[in-house]
């Protein structure tokens, strides 16, 4: 399974960003094989409009499964869920913390999104 991270950092020991579309950097874990993969996500962190739209683009076209955050508006909820891309809010501590915090379903998969539009 892939699953994506929304980050501060590039790295595993970085903070979980709760922003969905405006995270500095999105990390893909491949837990069967326990690589993983920074992104950057900087075209979407100053976007006037879109970057949640734009952000749920680039998970799904990473191949992703999941997507681990703090936070989802409806615009990014509705485009993850067109891509098949199950995500999971409210995630916090660092993409290590996160991503163990998975493994273990200590998340739950959000069924609608958890803040308006336009949220920083």
């Amino acid at each position: 399974m892939k699953v994506v991270v929304t980050s501060q950092g590039a790295d595993e020991g970085s903070a979980v960003d709760p922003r969905f579309g405006r995270a500095k950097f999105l990390v893909l874990f491949d837990t069967e094989t326990g690589e993983f993969a920074s992104h950057d996500n900087a075209l979407n962190l100053n976007a006037v409009q879109g970057a949640g739209i734009q952000a749920a683009r680039n998970v799904v076209s990473l191949g992703a499964d999941a997507v681990i955050t703090g936070n989802v508006g409806p615009k990014a909820f509705a485009a993850l869920q067109a891509g098949n891309v199950k995500p999971y809010i409210g995630a916090t501590g660092s993409v290590h913390d996160a991503m163990e915090q998975f493994k273990e379903g200590r998340l739950q998969c959000a069924d609608q999104a958890n803040v308006d539009g336009h949220w920083m």
